[in-house]
């Protein structure tokens, strides 16, 4: 399929319709503004380690729900033949509990940081069942740009909802509000409306196959769960690139996460914070194209490959930064490769996997994806203390880089791991 046919193939759009409608949560929510409101207008008192450890906690619950939870629900939702339905269950949550977060009264830590738990979970539940239906929208052969394009429509898509609430939190009395945190809780309610509002396309428009399981058993899909893991196991190209992945994208994750702590050390300010975020995405928008693009014609792992040479550069100019421009420039670095290194990623694993089981398998992406948030932040941490230097800890974060760099080497192009799969399950 040309990629000038994917804006007129209305499955396809609706799909990559959903990475527009929930980025907004990713990067309005999770980067941005709950941080800010939980260090400040929700905050007891409590000292800034202390709101940095409520934080931290909430993040790593909510990744630890995700990661147990993802591959039970996939094979729930396959057994059931509902991937959609789920995706919009655990939406729904999401949705509720962000716009609930408008609520949330002055020095109340505790409700934000469980509101925040339970959207964090129904973001990601959604997308791990999302991500499943890569396979019903399109053909294996189209799986890069398609992958791709839902990335690309969400870089610009969350940055367009962001934008839109920056210049609301800069100039709160333009917008009839009293208080900057009148403006930060608002954004919350946009949100949720923006979420909720472009998730319509993948309800009316993205179908999948239906099923004949009539019933759906928690033991059943236990077993199938076991089973699953089973087959992981069996199938070499699966697992090595699962294993790859675990490593390549802790090191994504863990710059994302830090780079606003990173910038605040070396003496940024918020404004330059917040415009390296706009940055990053508003250049990723047209990069995760591109890499679909490579990926199409070079194929995915190829892709990878560059992207994940670019973020080792990219990590060692890191701790060699002192301006703002100098900022600026490795914002835009990032915002070249890291919507490619996460499409191709998707839709290599969609390639590596056997049909009609993407939602098991997604599942355990997923969680594998969860669990990788947590190794990346406390290398970074526990090196920076100990050089007293966080320089030196995000140059550790290399480890991660290099590691899944010799493990992707070692993934076989897709077509050779399809066949093994065949064999194997026929």
């Amino acid at each position: 399929m040309p990629a000038s046919r994917f804006w007129r193939d209305r499955a396809v759009l609706s799909w990559a319709c959903y990475d527009w409608a929930n980025s907004a949560f990713s990067l309005s929510v999770v980067t941005a503004f709950f941080p800010v409101l939980l260090a400040g207008y929700w905050n007891d008192d409590a000292t800034s380690t202390v709101t940095t450890f409520r934080l931290g906690m909430a993040n790593g619950i909510a990744s630890l729900i995700v990661a147990v939870a993802a591959p039970f629900v996939g094979v729930v939702a396959d057994n059931a033949g509902r991937r959609k339905r789920f995706v919009l269950i655990f939406a729904a949550l999401g949705i509720a509990m962000t716009g609930g977060l408008y609520l949330v009264a002055e020095g109340q830590w505790l409700v934000a940081t469980i509101c925040f738990v339970l959207a964090s979970v129904g973001f990601a539940s959604s997308n791990s069942l999302y991500d499943s239906l890569l396979v019903d929208v399109t053909t294996a052969t189209d799986y890069d740009q398609v992958s791709a394009l839902g990335y690309a429509l969400g870089y610009i898509g969350g940055a367009l909802l962001f934008a839109v609430s920056v210049v609301m939190v800069a100039s709160p009395a333009t917008f009839g509000l009293a208080t900057q945190n009148d403006a930060l809780r608002l954004a919350f309610i946009l949100v949720a409306l923006w979420w909720a509002i472009f998730s319509v396309p993948l309800l009316l428009w993205v179908e999948e196959p239906t099923t004949s399981t009539s019933a759906v058993t928690v033991a059943g899909s236990l077993r199938q769960l076991l089973l699953t893991i089973r087959k992981i196991a069996a199938q070499r190209q699966v697992a090595v690139f699962l294993i790859a992945y675990w490593l390549y994208i802790d090191g994504v994750y863990t710059i994302i996460k830090m780079a606003v702590d990173y910038g605040m050390s070396q003496g940024l300010t918020l404004q330059d914070l917040i415009q390296a975020i706009l940055i990053t995405n508003v250049i990723g928008f047209p990069a995760a194209l591109v890499f679909g693009w490579v990926g199409k014609v070079r194929g995915a792992r190829t892709g990878l490959v560059i992207a994940l040479c670019v973020y080792i550069v990219a990590t060692v100019a890191a701790v060699f930064i002192t301006t703002e421009v100098e900022f600026y420039i490795l914002a835009a670095t990032i915002g070249l490769v890291q919507g490619g290194v996460q499409s191709l990623s998707r839709s290599l694993f969609a390639q590596l996997i056997p049909k009609g089981h993407s939602g098991e398998y997604f599942g355990f992406y997923n969680m594998v994806g969860k669990f990788s948030a947590i190794i990346g932040p406390v290398l970074a941490g526990y090196v920076a203390l100990t050089f007293n230097s966080q320089r030196v800890g995000i140059l550790s974060i290399l480890l991660l880089f290099i590691a899944g760099l010799i493990f992707l080497s070692r993934v076989s192009a897709p077509g050779a791991a399809a066949d093994e799969s065949v064999a194997r399950h026929h």
